[in-house]
């Protein structure tokens, strides 16, 4: 791998010591989107766009981080990790806080990282940055944590140096993927299942909206506080429900008139969702990808219609993609409002889907289309360091 090899020649140049390598990659969701805040279910896979680090203990008392893709530097006194101005650099300062918070001593140690998770397509890559970084600390000093807490760690890290309050998801795919499976992960009880996934049968595609309406975040924010709202509502009736997890689309369509228009339509659209993901798992054990794609098509209209967090350029994607040869299923992935559509694709189609969605969007929207194929790959692991040379 010709990006792991550049990590660890610029570690030994820069550090001259040899590095532990690491590999992070970045995910997918395939379906279960907006459940996780809900305590619900998700279909994640961990993806061949990756994240390397070198990383050595280097015997000083300063952290040397190197971000290889921007070509930047920074250092801090390992006994004095704080929030800093230098946005991507938080990302790894707060994993070692993370470590610092459970009386681990972090000694000084060199870093190299670098990776080709497209920025801005909905990857999660700053995931693979702080799992990465917490999986070869964890190596390097022999603290031995399990997985779980590790993801437990990174979101953390993300939520208190990034500022970004992150589900666990994205943590979780990244240090617990499997080649060739999806996992589905019950947000609330943290249990988890694998499901087999023939990539040979069916290749991953994304298809880059290439756009970000500034809506995103604020909408995110109001979404969450619909359904708490919904949750309150129906609880009257229902004591023991405690988050939307607990309700069924029949509840909540019992109680339509009280929940009023909008919150009505959002308690729908996640009630329905955690159930697509169930049966998602029960069509992959059969084998079904056209049926698995019919809930993926499913879950798209009910982002668009009832959650609302679609747009036109999404909804042009999927729309075109239902038309193309080969596709079992394709739907907006992410908080929405842009980002990409994830495509199940039969590897024969896969080239002529490109071309086909490319000249469709170009016509059809006028801007320029990029897509990107993934194979399902496992997550987190130690990579062998390649030769000097």
């Amino acid at each position: 791998m010709q990006l792991a090899h550049a990590i660890a020649t610029s570690f030994r140049q820069q550090f001259q010591h040899e590095p532990l390598l690491v590999r992070a990659p970045g995910r997918v969701n395939l379906i279960g989107e907006h459940t996780d805040y809900n305590a619900g279910f998700v279909l994640p896979a961990a993806v061949d766009k990756e994240i390397f680090f070198a990383v050595g203990l280097n015997q000083t008392d300063t952290i040397r981080l190197v971000a290889h893709d921007l070509n930047k530097r920074f250092s801090v006194a390992a006994a004095g990790v704080q929030r800093s101005s230098t946005g991507w650099a938080n990302y790894l300062l707060g994993v070692v806080a993370q470590f610092q918070k459970r009386g681990i001593v972090v000694p000084g140690f060199d870093c190299v990282f670098g990776g080709n998770i497209p920025m801005g397509a909905g990857m999660s890559s700053s995931a693979a940055v702080e799992c990465g970084l917490a999986f070869a600390l964890d190596h390097l000093l022999g603290t031995q944590l399990d997985r779980m807490t590790l993801a437990h760690m990174a979101q953390k890290a993300e939520h208190e140096f990034a500022l970004v309050q992150c589900g666990l998801m994205d943590q979780f795919a990244s240090l617990f993927g499997r080649q060739g499976q999806v996992v589905r992960l019950d947000c609330r009880s943290l249990e988890y299942e694998y499901f087999p996934f023939d990539t040979t049968a069916a290749q991953v595609v994304l298809c880059n909206s290439g756009v970000k309406h500034s809506l995103a975040s604020s909408e995110y924010n109001t979404r969450r506080q619909e359904c708490e709202q919904g949750v309150a509502v129906l609880r009257q009736h229902y004591p023991t429900l405690e988050t939307l997890r607990d309700a069924t689309p029949e509840q909540v369509q019992q109680h339509a008139a009280e929940l009023g228009d909008v919150v009505y339509r959002r308690c729908r659209y996640v009630t329905e969702e955690n159930r697509r993901v169930e049966a998602a798992g029960r069509h992959l054990l059969a084998g079904d990808l056209q049926a698995f794609g019919q809930e993926m098509y499913a879950s798209h209209a009910g982002l668009r219609d009832q959650y609302e967090v679609s747009c036109r350029e999404l909804d042009v994607l999927v729309a075109t993609a239902q038309s193309a040869p080969g596709v079992y299923g394709a739907r907006m992935m992410g908080g929405g409002f842009g980002g990409c559509t994830i495509n199940l694709v039969a590897p024969a189609q896969v080239e002529s889907f490109i071309a086909h969605q490319t000249a469709a969007y170009q016509q059809q929207l006028g801007l320029s289309l990029e897509t990107y194929t993934a194979s399902i790959v496992a997550g987190v692991s130690e990579y062998p360091a390649p030769a000097e040379g």
